[in-house]
């Protein structure tokens, strides 16, 4: 039988007061033989988050912060209250697993004891996630992903990834060419449900801040396999996902998005590949960053336009 492992939960919110009240609860509600701790750090929200979890959550701990310094910013304050710190002997006490999740999230009474027993089952497993469906019953794209190498941007911002998603070759950016049932090998998951092993973040260390929304969970994972370990897309685990609802609503969160999305495609380009990547490539992925961001950002303009007219 499976011991009980500690889970640390991480719930990062800003202004999803409703949502965040399903996610807790759905937590709440989680059968199985383990341990947890949530803790919800609200990142400067106005929509009374912070009162919601203090009145309806005493259990919750809750950090407030004075500031949105984003999404990785806001999980490190939250793993590092739950006891993850990279400073810290190998030997420290720290909980078996950190999960972060998305207040969007609704989960299913088992997904966390299934999710914590594939884990088990899995020992070279540094992170892993479940199946994320959309309200509408769709796969959410993101779940399962390959790196963005420079090979798999050029696709992705070509567009040829949307036009031949069941290539192998072209559909590697979301694994589109592979059954949503198929529990495999990937590169990364995503934020919104990654469950990391405790000694691996003690390897590698936290998230890092450099990213403010979007980037931060393929960089872990990309540290991670570096380090050693390997990501896992479980398809046995399904949990609803509401998707980018802290960054709907008013036109300067939406362009802050955009902008903030091809930055992250930046850095983190910039970071792992940009050193050995031949120059002819090299320009053509910054070309191609410049192109689709501006067209991102010109559009998004254009709608609010049309929206006010």
């Amino acid at each position: 039988m499976m011991s009980s492992p500690a889970l640390a939960i991480i719930i990062v919110n800003y202004n999803t007061r409703d949502l965040l009240r399903d996610c807790l609860n759905s937590i709440l509600e989680s059968a199985g033989d383990f341990t947890y701790q949530v803790c919800v750090v609200d990142n400067n929200s106005s929509d009374g988050s912070a009162a919601l979890v203090r009145e309806a959550f005493p259990q919750v701990h809750l950090i407030e912060s004075q500031v949105n310094g984003g999404y990785a910013y806001a999980n490190n304050l939250g793993l590092r209250a739950m006891g993850f710190d990279y400073a810290l002997p190998p030997d420290a006490n720290y909980p078996s697993y950190a999960l972060l999740l998305n207040s969007d999230t609704v989960l299913p009474p088992s997904a966390l004891q299934d999710m914590l027993a594939f884990m088990e089952a899995h020992p070279q497993a540094g992170a892993a996630g479940p199946r994320l469906v959309l309200p509408d019953g769709q796969l959410d794209r993101a779940c399962r992903r390959s790196f963005p190498t420079p090979e798999v941007a050029c696709y992705r911002l070509t567009g040829l990834s949307l036009l031949f998603p069941r290539s192998q070759r072209f559909g590697r950016y979301n694994l589109s060419y592979l059954d949503p049932a198929e529990t495999t090998e990937v590169d990364s998951v995503v934020g919104a449900f990654m469950m990391v092993r405790g000694q691996a973040i003690q390897q590698v260390g936290l998230l890092d801040e450099g990213f403010f929304m979007y980037g931060e969970d393929l960089d872990w994972a990309y540290r991670l396999k570096e380090a050693g370990w390997k990501v896992y897309y479980n398809a046995d685990v399904t949990v609803l996902h509401y998707k980018e609802a802290s960054s709907k609503g008013k036109r300067a969160i939406r362009l802050k998005t955009r902008y903030e999305f091809y930055r992250a495609m930046h850095l983190f380009y910039r970071k792992h590949y940009a050193a050995t990547t031949p120059f002819w490539l090299h320009g053509l992925v910054l070309t191609g960053l410049v192109l689709r961001a501006g067209a991102a950002l010109v559009g998004e303009g254009l709608r609010s336009l049309v929206t006010r007219g």
